[in-house]
């Protein structure tokens, strides 16, 4: 297998509070991986040390293109909740559009090429017909569908989504984790989801994260693993092919 990011012995701390400790982790190229934690695990610090945004205290983070290490990787990211001022007078197509910006020269339009990856995507999420609408009349789950194709559309090598089920509306939900199965196809994706029945029945690898990491090739687990790692209690619920969810039990 093809590696493309290596985690070693990887602490991570904010304010000199430490979150992750001696973190080890490699993502593998057509790798789907599912992230699994309680809250303030560090899941998201995990994530802001893949994408550059916070840098270990200790350990490294190493990024392969072709078998030969490189200073970075395309990486599409969406995240768990957006920044993007509603209020401001941008429209569907414009946003898509900027995950493009970092392949287009300054002052250059975008090529035909690059206008029609920006239609593509735009049918991918099925935005089409509200591509000119502005974003802030959009409702959450549009939001977050806009935001999920200015990920993909430079066709990352990577693809991190912190809870991207959150906000996805109804109407879009049957389809959405189909897609992320077909996006696969062209980029390793990282999924961080509390829908641990969902993460289970589409992603091949599991990660628990709980200020260390526990990794488990495949999705076949017990709840006996996911008790221990989880550091909390597990029944888990089967319906056939059908996502199923994991329910917890706690003592009041």
């Amino acid at each position: 297998m093809e590696k493309l990011i290596e985690l070693t012995d990887v602490t991570a701390a904010y304010e000199n509070k430490t979150v992750l400790h001696g973190v080890s982790l490699t993502l593998w190229k057509d790798d789907f991986l599912g992230i699994i934690g309680p809250n303030g695990g560090g899941k998201t610090t995990l994530l802001k040390v893949i994408l550059g945004l916070l840098h270990p205290t200790k350990g490294s983070i190493r990024f392969y293109r072709d078998g030969k290490e490189v200073n970075g990787l395309r990486i599409g990211y969406l995240p768990q909740m957006s920044n993007i001022d509603r209020k401001f007078p941008i429209s569907v197509r414009q946003v898509i559009s900027s995950g493009l910006a970092s392949g287009r020269k300054m002052f250059h339009r975008f090529t035909d090429e690059q206008n029609a990856r920006v239609e593509e995507v735009l049918k991918i999420v099925g935005m089409t017909e509200l591509a000119d609408r502005a974003v802030g009349e959009l409702s959450g789950g549009q939001m977050q569908r806009v935001l999920l194709g200015r990920s993909i559309v430079s066709r990352p090598e990577v693809l991190i989504l912190d809870e991207p089920g959150t906000y996805v509306d109804k109407r879009f939900e049957s389809h959405f984790y189909p897609l992320l199965s077909e996006i696969n196809k062209e980029s390793a994706v990282i999924l961080v989801s509390h829908d641990l029945g969902t993460v289970l029945s589409i992603v091949k690898n599991i990660a628990c994260v709980n200020e260390t990491l526990h990794y488990h090739p495949g999705t076949n687990v017990t709840s006996e693993w996911l008790g221990e790692k989880y550091a909390c209690p597990f029944d888990l619920l089967g319906h056939g092919n059908l996502p199923h969810r994991v329910l917890m039990n706690h003592d009041d």
